[in-house]
């Protein structure tokens, strides 16, 4: 079971614990891209949908990369993170490498241009909210796993769904695999 002591910070990753029966959060990892007494904000990184950003939006360049449901938040927002704050002005950083927002036309144009590659951006449909003290109380109550993983992983869009969150369960250690191995219902075992 997930600790809970564990105290949540910007670049950190939540792994939702194995039976969280949620549509949004059910086996999902979620990247922390902001953490405060006022609340917390991420993205799901392993929930994507069939849907191309060229079809969203129009005149939009080609994109090799899948699209995300950030969270439930917001559903008609969208947001990018991306590996590239030389070309983008107004980025946050969140964790090494990666960096949030940004100047929007300026993606566009660095796209079109093919001076920002489709591996180095990715997109998400809404976000993922925390009011207050909620996260922690999520925590505290063993919802969560609180965990680090690099940008490569973040910025992937070419793994399954599931295969993020076993991975991830898994790199928390070998009193985990059996975790990450456990069927998302267990009565099917």
């Amino acid at each position: 079971m997930p600790p809970t002591d564990s105290e949540p910070r910007v670049g950190d990753v939540l792994l939702s614990e194995p039976f969280l029966d949620d549509p949004y959060f059910g086996r999902k990892a979620v990247l922390i891209c902001e953490h405060n007494e006022e609340g917390t904000f991420g993205f799901v990184l392993n929930n994507f949908i069939a849907i191309e950003m060229k079809d969203l939006m129009d005149d939009f360049p080609e994109l090799d990369a899948r699209l995300s449901v950030g969270g439930p938040v917001k559903s008609s927002s969208l947001y990018y993170l991306h590996t590239r704050p030389d070309l983008l002005e107004g980025s946050i950083e969140v964790v090494d490498g990666v960096h949030m927002g940004g100047d929007f036309d300026q993606v566009v144009n660095a796209l079109k241009a093919k001076t920002l590659g489709s591996h180095e951006i990715r997109f998400f449909i809404g976000y993922s909210g925390w009011s207050g003290s909620q996260l922690n109380d999520e925590i505290k109550s063993r919802s969560w796993f609180v965990t680090r993983t690099d940008r490569h992983l973040i910025m992937d869009t070419s793994l399954e769904e599931e295969d993020v969150w076993k991975h991830l369960i898994s790199a928390l250690g070998d009193e985990y695999a059996h975790i990450a191995n456990t069927p998302p219902n267990p009565s099917v075992n």
